[in-house]
């Protein structure tokens, strides 16, 4: 099949934040970049101007909601696909996914367009999680990931199965990068304890598998052994969660760490951020499919501190195998987080292995197969 501009389809419940939102507009941009048509359903969010900023066009429909009336919209999306003359689906989330596996079979054979999944998650293995391994290509974000499918979901073909690594902004996330002295002072104004302390930093939002609690546990154990440290929270807050949020706060209180301490909530300068950071930490309590901000982190070139799980322990591995701790093991988090801080200089990560124009060229490369039937 000679070259031909293709209009690409990505399915997902919302573009509000989070490592498969940030990786959809990613390969967005990589459709539009190459020459191609990008199109994104989504339920809306904050994020959407970015996306058609950069070139997409953005459908807004609430495809994700976890409930069978959301299949009324399967005949509205078999409609758009033709209409659209949609050559490639890439679905994002399992309830899209299943109304967009379901509106592409009920097309005639002859008029389905390439299907392609993509699994962001390690979701617990069941008939609705398989959706996920459905798509005609398969594309997986880590080894991790693919040792999952291949545990759990046998019937997928090896040869139809991609491991392609979540990308890196280099440019955005440049080695070496610090942030202007305007900012750092704006910094230190509204979080004084960061000022004349190392900063520790916990990014992610505020739900209770991201390990806040060993996040203040580690704040105390550094305490006791005399290590002076601020932490710092970044993430939003669910309006769902606002319970766990409240519940760390109280834990705060209960430790008395509130003068070393930051909920910094949602931000949009993380690259400042993690810049100004000691260490970054991940301390997610169930392994994670990848670890985008902990490649962000390191590809700046800050040390990270992690739990040597999932996609996270590659990362760690392949940069900085140093930050690489037991999960759950919180004395050790301790001891390391200590151990790094005492060093003199302070140990660099290797260079970025995880690139976001690999990740946007290797998708592109998929699909393109997928359409010509390979």
């Amino acid at each position: 099949m000679p070259h031909r501009r293709l209009t690409v389809l990505q399915i997902l419940p919302a573009l509000e934040s989070g490592g498969t939102e940030r990786s959809v507009l990613d390969i967005a941009e990589g459709v539009v970049s190459a020459g191609h048509r990008s199109l994104v359903i989504s339920a809306g969010g904050q994020m959407v101007e970015q996306l058609t900023n950069a070139g997409s066009e953005h459908i807004q429909s609430g495809l994700g909601t976890k409930s069978p009336l959301t299949l009324r919209h399967v005949p509205w999306l078999r409609r758009f696909i033709r209409e659209q003359k949609v050559d490639v689906i890439d679905i994002q989330s399992r309830m899209p996914g299943w109304i967009a596996w379901l509106a592409w079979k009920s097309l005639p054979v002859a008029q389905r367009p390439a299907f392609i999944s993509t699994m962001n998650g390690l979701h617990s293995p069941s008939l609705y999680s398989s959706i996920m391994c459905r798509g005609e290509h398969m594309i997986v974000v880590s080894n991790a990931v693919r040792k999952y499918v291949c545990s759990h979901y046998p019937f997928v073909p090896e040869d139809r199965l991609h491991v392609i690594y979540r990308g890196v902004d280099t440019e955005k996330f440049p080695r070496g990068f610090y942030p202007d002295h305007a900012w750092i002072r704006d910094f230190h104004q509204q979080f004084p304890g960061a000022a004349s302390r190392p900063v520790l930093t916990l990014a992610g939002r505020m739900t209770r598998l991201k390990g806040h609690a060993d996040f203040l546990k580690l704040l105390v154990k550094l305490r006791e052994r005399g290590v002076s440290a601020h932490g710092l929270i970044v993430g939003a807050t669910d309006p769902r969660k606002a319970s766990y949020a409240a519940e760390i706060k109280v834990q705060v209180a209960e430790l008395q760490l509130a003068d070393q301490i930051s909920l910094a909530g949602h931000r949009s300068d993380l690259q400042q951020i993690y810049a100004v950071s000691s260490i970054v930490l991940s301390l997610s309590s169930k392994p994670e499919s990848f670890g985008l901000t902990v490649a962000e982190a390191l590809s700046i070139g800050t040390p990270v501190v992690g739990y040597s799980h999932g996609g996270v322990a590659e990362i760690l591995a392949a940069q900085f195998p140093l930050g690489a701790v037991e999960p759950g093991n919180v004395e050790e988090l301790a001891e390391r987080v200590a151990a790094i801080l005492a060093l003199d200089p302070r140990p660099v990560p290797s260079p970025v292995p995880f690139e976001k124009s690999v990740m946007q060229q290797r998708t592109m490369d998929v699909y393109l197969a997928a359409v010509r039937g390979g």
